[in-house]
């Protein structure tokens, strides 16, 4: 199998696995050879998802008698969380099994080159191409939280839906730069953020953001007035990659202790963390879909039990007021 057997990478994609391979094919033949065999296995899969035919297609021609003439829009956007996975068109589930190896698949090529010492220019655009995986990953999340959220007015619902149905029809075609910029943006912005606390006001921590991020969008949707203050909460979350119970606990110390700022090394021993629960910069995009993940958990929680706090993510909110005016 060659590169242009890959019809499931784009063109960068391509180069950096090809790259990756040879350099690894010379420092250690049988690895390279897993690897092979690897990619042989997410080429078969993205295979089936080609020969699929589209979503919109295939739900039209069964919709009718079985499904009462709704359309798929319709049905994810009164579909609960909890019963969303029985409900997903076959192809979107195997699109997702797909980009999981997809991921997986670039994970290992790092693990591979990292003892045989490669270019670090090498290294750097494998993990930009992983990166852009594992965001894409967490944007398909977002939008079915969206999707799902009994909350949300029925026109941000069928936006949601919307991209949900483009990402699933589109698998092999689209990453998240293609349909959701601005996430992509402020997540490898966010990524690069080491917090400092200090203050626990935030101020060195968007600086560092709004200097990151290639669209402002996200940053000056908190700048405005107009917030409620959970949706202020939970941007105070996204800087500083602890839970709202966290800040507050650390916040309750400085008040106790009359302390004006904060190091890192107290709030770890105050929170009894061994190691930091935030986002450094080296850990890249899987630490922060940890956190995304963390926070989307800990909003659901505070939803179903009433307890105080953000309900939502910062992205979510971010995400729904563009949605509705778009709707």
């Amino acid at each position: 199998m060659t590169s242009r057997d890959w019809f499931f990478f784009d063109e960068e994609e391509r180069d950096v696995v090809a790259t990756s391979l040879e350099v690894i094919g010379h420092g250690n033949p049988k690895q390279a050879a897993l690897l092979r065999s690897s990619l042989g296995r997410i080429q078969r899969l993205a295979g089936l998802i080609r020969d699929t035919p589209s979503i919109s297609m295939s739900w039209h021609k069964m919709g009718g008698r079985a499904f009462s003439g709704e359309s798929l829009i319709e049905l994810l956007c009164r579909v609960p969380d909890y019963d969303l996975d029985l409900h997903v068109p076959t192809k979107a589930a195997v699109g997702q099994g797909y980009l999981i190896a997809k991921i997986n698949f670039f994970k290992a090529l790092g693990y591979a080159l990292e003892p045989l010492h490669p270019p670090r220019e090498l290294m750097l655009r494998l993990e930009l191409e992983l990166g852009q995986s594992i965001y894409s990953k967490l944007a398909e999340e977002l939008f079915t939280s969206i999707v799902t959220d009994e909350r949300a007015p029925t026109s941000v619902k069928a936006g949601a839906a919307r991209f949900l149905s483009r990402i699933w029809d589109e698998r092999l075609m689209i990453e998240v730069d293609d349909f959701a910029p601005l996430l992509e943006s402020v997540w490898r912005a966010r990524s690069k953020v080491l917090p400092l606390l200090g203050t626990l006001l935030g101020t060195h921590e968007v600086f560092q953001l709004f200097r990151e991020a290639c669209d402002p969008r996200f940053v000056d949707y908190f700048a405005s007035d107009n917030l409620a203050v959970e949706q202020l909460l939970a941007f105070e979350e996204f800087l500083f990659g602890l839970s709202y119970e966290e800040i507050q606990k650390l916040r309750r110390h400085m008040q106790e202790t009359a302390a004006n700022v904060l190091s890192l090394e107290q709030a770890r021993e105050l929170l009894g963390r061994r190691h930091p629960s935030w986002i450094t910069s080296h850990e890249g995009a899987q630490a922060f879909y940890t956190s995304y993940k963390k926070r989307r958990v800990q909003a659901h929680y505070r939803t179903l039990t009433g307890a105080e706090g953000p309900k939502r993510t910062a992205e979510e909110y971010v995400m729904m007021a563009l949605l509705h005016a778009e709707a």
